[in-house]
């Protein structure tokens, strides 16, 4: 110690001691957030002034420091060995193809696929007529001689092979992709064992619930005929009170039978929906189309009422046109309905009963023929209608409209040598 009683060094200089105060927690904190704070505060500056250099370059983007976070990914299981088999497959493949060109190129087949190389586009022979059809310039030699001098057919023999070649077999295009089962039937004596066995099943669980607690024991089921026999000694003693409780049953329980029957029947909109669920037919497989012939159906009224209020009812689609002496009736459906219809134009309506005129002004009877019926791959027509023309041109082009005038040409054609037959 000097003589002003500080600390000082052998050197004689002054030594300063730091005296520590107690303070809070807190104001620790505050003071290192406020010395932090000031640190990056500086190292900003130093940055900024850092890039705000003359060589700084605007158009380059400077990356963070920082790494950015990647998450892992894992494979999915199985998806080397998927990977693996497909390269396989592919290998075989690849080995296959080359074993059948080699086969067929030294069984000759592979000459049959020259037709695909060679076959012209559509546009190349519309205006000009080959000399040669593409088809047979795989036989047929160069120069057009089919005929030699000793009346030998020219060919060309190496294109011709003792091998066939087979089409590859294709599915049709209307089969269903769903494998077909024969639904089995029950005989008679089956059904009711059946039904004898589910009936029994039936009352085995309702017991076990009555045994359980889960539901009361039925009321016993009293008759007029055994109220002595289930009652005895109480019908005895008041019968008139007890045949009042029988009767008061029988009318609940007949009450409980007609309401039981009144919530299983169907509205009038339920009973709708039902027949024409019945009628209406699935038709996306194929639609199944019939074309009629009639001589006259222009004046017949009655029959024009049938023809077109049968086809709405079985839901059918379709029209009927009528020109003289050839009315052609089309309709399309399924296969249940085309038959009801079927059975209508040629059983049940009698058209031999009316007679009508034909070109030469005789009465001749009515006719309905069944020009064809098959299928076609969706329907062609609208609702069923009428539709009347004076020409024989009107009423093609009506149908070349719905893309079926064949229909037409081959009714109409019918009709033609019908008419011939009836001169002659």
């Amino acid at each position: 110690l000097d003589a002003e009683g500080r600390t000082v060094d052998g050197s004689g200089r002054a030594i300063v001691v730091p005296q520590l105060t107690p303070t809070l927690k807190a104001n620790i904190r505050a003071k290192k957030r406020e010395t932090t704070k000031n640190q990056l505060a500086a190292e900003r500056i130093l940055n900024e002034e850092s890039i705000e250099t003359h060589f700084h370059d605007e158009r380059i983007t400077l990356k963070p420091a920082v790494r950015s976070k990647r998450s892992l990914r894992f494979h999915e299981p199985g998806k080397f060995q998927q990977l693996a088999e497909r390269m396989r497959m592919k290998a075989q493949l690849e080995k296959l193809q080359n074993e059948i060109s080699q086969i067929a190129r030294k069984t000759g087949i592979s000459s049959a696929t020259k037709l695909a190389l060679i076959a012209p586009k559509p546009d190349s022979y519309i205006n000009e007529v080959p000399q040669m059809e593409w088809w047979d310039s795989v036989i047929l030699t160069d120069d057009l001689n089919t005929i030699e001098s000793n009346g030998k057919i020219s060919i060309r023999e190496s294109s011709i092979t003792n091998l066939i070649e087979h089409p590859t077999q294709m599915r049709p295009p209307n089969e269903s992709s769903r494998a077909v089962y024969l639904p089995v039937f029950l005989t008679k004596k089956e059904r009711r064992k059946l039904r004898r066995q589910n009936r029994r099943e039936a009352w085995k669980e309702e017991q076990e619930k009555i045994r359980l607690g889960l539901e009361p024991p039925p009321e016993p089921k009293l008759r007029i005929s055994n109220l002595m026999r289930v009652l005895g000694t109480e019908a005895v003693q008041d019968p008139t009170k007890i045949e009042a409780h029988v009767r008061e049953q029988m009318v609940k329980r007949q009450k409980l039978h007609e309401e039981a029957n009144a919530a299983r029947k169907l509205t009038d909109d339920q009973r709708r929906e039902k027949k024409m669920r019945k009628m209406k037919e699935d038709t996306t497989l194929g639609v199944h189309v019939a074309v009629y012939r009639i001589r006259e159906l222009q004046e017949q009224q009655s029959k024009k009422f049938k023809v077109e209020t049968n086809a709405k009812q079985l839901f059918l689609t379709g029209a009927c046109v009528l020109f003289r002496d050839c009315c052609v009736v089309v309709v399309e459906g399924g296969p249940k309905q085309q038959k009801k219809y079927r059975r209508l134009l040629m059983h049940r309506i009698k058209w031999e009963e009316d007679l009508v005129r034909n070109a030469d002004g005789k009465e001749i009877p009515n006719s309905c023929v069944l020009v064809w019926e098959g299928m076609n791959q969706r329907r062609n027509f609208g609702e069923f209608k009428y539709k009347s023309f004076p020409l024989e041109k009107s009423a093609r082009d009506f149908f070349q409209k719905h893309h079926v005038e064949h229909y037409w040409d081959l009714a109409y054609s019918g009709a033609v040598l019908e008419a011939s037959e009836d001169v002659l």
